[in-house]
């Protein structure tokens, strides 16, 4: 008789171990020549507001309401190039932003999240921060609130246009895009924090400081409800709220 025929079937099957599960890639949504052209552009024109302290690259001469269209501009151009990118690689500006208003429940939902997210994170997190930093409004962030009836127009537009933009820019697609990098969707968040901060050079290290850490918390909200959504209405209701009532209080 065979002496490997006396061996218990059960004592061979029971060494084999199971194998552990792999986790999924994190794969990029563009080519990366497409996002070092963004940072590049990005970076650019905020080391100019950084050097010029205007809101606008053009300076205070081009007025209020002109550097608001100037960004406006810009923001969509941005995510125009953006689009881009992702039909290049086959995925759809909807599969970046995720989530879904089937319903209107789902709507009074990300409203619900986005108000509640402003006044944890908008109000109470940053002014501590702020007040932590002795962090104070320098000139350029005085003079990018309008004064005038038809620039609060211009401006109103002009948050909107951030608060759906800059969050397919900065949750979206960057933190996407890093993540990929890194293959670590924590990386992928703080590292488009970062870039979020680096990006308004105009308000000085402080305010960057700030903003880079509020960027960092949206990012962590885009990847809990795997959506741009409740971001993109805190977004604007920050930038809109704080705005308007920022003009009428440095006054």
């Amino acid at each position: 008789m065979n002496a490997l025929s006396v061996i218990p079937t059960q004592t061979v099957t029971s060494q084999a171990q199971p194998a552990s599960p792999v986790a999924p890639k994190i794969g990029a949504v563009a080519p990366a020549w497409h996002t070092a052209v963004i940072l590049i552009v990005l970076f650019s024109l905020s080391l100019v507001g950084s050097l010029n302290h205007e809101f606008s690259p053009m300076g205070r001469a081009s007025g209020r309401a002109v550097g608001y269209l100037l960004v406006m501009v810009f923001e969509w151009a941005t995510v125009a190039f953006i689009w881009y990118g992702l039909s290049r690689r086959g995925v759809r500006m909807a599969d970046l932003i995720g989530g879904k208003w089937e319903r209107t429940r789902a709507v009074f939902r990300d409203l619900g999240i986005a108000v509640v997210f402003l006044l944890v994170c908008g109000v109470a997190l940053l002014n501590g921060l702020g007040y932590l930093l002795k962090a104070a409004p320098n000139p350029a962030i005085r003079n990018m609130f309008p004064q005038t009836g038809a620039e609060i127009g211009v401006y109103l537009l002009l948050v909107l246009t951030a608060g759906f933009c800059e969050e397919i820019i900065f949750r979206g697609y960057l933190q996407r895009q890093f993540s990929a990098l890194t293959q670590s969707a924590a990386a992928g968040i703080v590292l488009q924090g970062i870039a979020f901060g680096l990006g308004h050079g105009y308000q000085g290290w402080k305010f960057m400081l700030l903003i880079a850490v509020y960027g960092s918390t949206f990012g962590l909200l885009a990847n809990w409800r795997r959506s741009l959504r409740p971001g993109m209405i805190c977004h604007a209701l920050q930038d809109g709220a704080g705005g308007l009532l920022a003009r009428f209080c440095m006054q």
